[in-house]
């Protein structure tokens, strides 16, 4: 962890050293991203045009970000093949759809001598990156089971939403089932939802009907645990004590300030770590210091006595 810090200050510091300096060609860096599907996702579309428009600003003569979403991982492929297509990318920044699909394309870039950053929900095959930037979702998923171990006394029966199939969700709940290892908390069921709230407020229905006693829920991700908590709130069900999410949405982050009964904890994953991820790979192409490895944003429980510290309620998410 260590080293990641200082990896990262130390490429920022390359980039504003470098700063506006002339090249003798424009370099492009190509972003693909999904598109604002759920709310976190529309964070980090915001925070990659916002990223965008600052490094085209200020590097006009230089380094050209260009940001494309995709709706899905088939048109994310189509997506990658479109902006190699033509031009040479002298660094991809990708945050995949799914991790299967998209690593072969996206080795195919790098085989063309493309810098790659990989984002968030990570490749099959991470010898393709240069450079991954990501949430701790281990942590996400670890402290969260701590938290409902302890507040339920090592016992009790839980259902879990799973998201879509990635490495970050795999990590996730690898992290969770850890934090429950030598508890007597019983996972009842874990499925899908696809981090989306509809999709997560039917399949709570289902755990509703299926299970009479149900003592906490994890749904790992904030959009999923919004359908998740008004299916609770529709059933009139009493005996669910926690309902928990993950990822930092603000409406969540609000709950915890508030001191919910269900809600009364989070762990965030912002979604600004794509515009981190483009200023690292924007400082490895200008500046004077290679910018290569891994950097992971801790996630720490957030609680009511620090939970203003990350809620920003301008946010899109």
């Amino acid at each position: 962890m260590m080293k990641s810090k200082w990896m990262a200050v130390a490429a920022l510091a390359a980039l504003l050293a470098a700063g506006g300096a002339y090249g003798a060609d424009k370099k492009v860096i190509a972003v693909s991203i999904p598109a604002a599907d759920h709310g976190w996702t529309a964070g980090v579309v915001y925070h990659a045009q916002a990223a965008a428009k600052e490094i085209n600003s200020a590097y006009k003569d230089q380094i050209e970000v260009v940001v494309k979403t995709s709706p899905s991982a088939s048109a994310q492929v189509s997506a990658l093949e479109d902006l190699s297509a033509g031009r040479k990318l002298a660094a991809l920044v990708i945050l995949p759809h799914t991790s299967e699909e998209l690593t072969l394309p996206v080795k195919a870039v790098k085989e063309k001598g493309t810098f790659v950053t990989v984002v968030d929900r990570g490749l099959s095959d991470p010898t393709i990156q240069d450079l991954y930037v990501a949430g701790d979702n281990i942590a996400v998923g670890r402290n969260t089971a701590k938290f409902l171990a302890d507040k339920l006394g090592g016992k009790g029966n839980l259902v879990v939403l799973r998201g879509i199939p990635t490495v970050i969700d795999d990590e996730r709940i690898k992290g969770f089932q850890d934090g429950i290892k030598g508890s007597n908390l019983k996972i009842l069921d874990i499925q899908y939802a696809d981090w989306n709230s509809d999709k997560a407020f039917k399949l709570m229905q289902d755990y509703l009907a299926k299970y009479p006693q149900i003592d906490a829920v994890w749904a790992n991700d904030d959009d999923m645990l919004l359908g998740v908590l008004e299916a609770i709130k529709q059933s009139k069900r009493k005996d669910i004590k926690y309902a928990l999410g993950g990822n930092g949405m603000k409406d969540v982050v609000k709950k915890v300030i508030d001191n919910d009964a269900l809600t009364p904890v989070e762990t965030p994953y912002p979604p600004s770590m794509i515009k981190t991820a483009i200023y690292l790979t924007v400082a490895n192409l200008v500046g004077k210091a290679p910018v290569r490895g891994a950097l992971k944003l801790d996630a720490p429980l957030i609680t009511q006595k620090n939970a203003k510290e990350y809620y920003f309620p301008d946010s899109p998410f």
